[in-house]
């Protein structure tokens, strides 16, 4: 018998072939699966059930190969063993669209979600007082709304149909005014002018208060520092307000004065008893908050004696709006 010698060029031709014979087979095989026949070795299949029919449940289905390694077995096998991947659940509701769309009124600082509930993603924030048009409601008591131009949705605690007045509204003198700086503005707003006192209030921003506060407004009153001599005229002029403010849904406080510091004009005997008689004789209606004995406990920066620096403001305002929120 004869013996061949393998060389090079042998060895070459054969891979070649080889290669080849493996490229038919293969393509024999798609042939075969695209003509509907039924694979001895199928191929591993992920299969993701209907999220709405599965309460938002997402499994994976597995195809092992028959004639897979016992290597690829195993990592198979601990793919199918996998807890099934859940989607996180969300507050179901149903929208009752309305014939057509009404306007309504945002009454404080509120998100906008993209679904009925607050699990569902933020899509906005709106401050109080925006107008937005509203195409349903939910059965769970939230707003279906027009936002940016997409379909959004706001709980309905924070919404009106008519116009709410500003949350916030400051009636005061040069404090006042500097608070305003402090703070900002936002749903806010602040009838002040330094240097005033019972006569401005009493004249110019009695007549302004109704285009600011309203429903829902809680309005606090500081004056006194500068004309401190007048409180009998401030409580008989706030007295006879309180009915009027009290109807048109307005909570009424009235901050007592501040204490000074090393001030020529104003002693702090003189602010205590003051305040000691504003909250004595003031309609039981009207609440109060007691600035002055927060800032003598917590201190206060002062250059000038009379007026604070931006950080006792905002102390000063942060401890008025604990009390007014721990009495809504």
């Amino acid at each position: 018998m004869k013996k061949f010698k393998l060389n090079s060029g042998n060895l070459i031709l054969l891979a070649a072939f080889a290669a080849g014979f493996s490229i038919l087979v293969t393509a024999s095989t798609i042939a075969d699966r695209s003509a509907g026949e039924v694979s001895a070795a199928p191929a591993v299949v992920n299969t993701v059930t209907d999220i709405s029919s599965y309460n938002d449940e997402v499994t994976k289905e597995v195809a092992v190969p028959m004639t897979a390694s016992a290597d690829t077995k195993a990592n198979v096998v601990s793919l199918a063993s996998e807890s099934p991947v859940r989607a996180p659940e969300q507050t179901a509701y149903s929208v009752k669209e309305y014939e057509a769309p009404v306007t309504m009124y945002t009454s404080d600082t509120v998100n906008v979600r993209s679904g009925a509930g607050t699990d569902y993603d933020k899509v906005g924030k709106l401050r109080w007082g925006k107008e937005l048009t509203v195409t349903g409601e939910t059965d769970n008591g939230w707003y279906e709304v027009v936002y940016e131009g997409i379909t959004a949705f706001i709980k309905g605690d924070y919404m009106v149909k008519d116009l709410p007045g500003t949350p916030y509204v400051f009636v005061g003198d040069s404090r006042t005014v500097q608070m305003q700086m402090a703070v900002g503005s936002s749903d806010k707003a602040y009838i002040a002018k330094v240097g005033e006192g019972y006569s401005w209030f009493k004249n110019t921003a009695l007549s302004q208060i109704p285009s600011y506060a309203g429903n829902g407004s809680v309005m606090i009153i500081n004056f006194g520092v500068n004309d401190l001599g007048n409180v009998s005229k401030y409580i008989s002029l706030i007295n006879s307000n309180i009915d009027a403010w009290t109807e048109a849904g307005i909570t009424v406080y009235y901050a007592a004065v501040t204490p000074v510091g090393d001030c020529t004009t104003v002693s702090n005997a003189q602010i205590e008893s003051f305040n000691t008689r504003m909250q004595t004789e003031l309609d039981p209606r009207i609440k109060w908050l007691d600035g002055y004995s927060y800032l003598t406990q917590a201190g206060f920066s002062t250059a000038d004696g009379l007026h604070y620096n931006k950080d006792t403001y905002r102390s000063l305002y942060s401890y008025y709006m604990s009390v007014i929120n721990s009495e809504i």
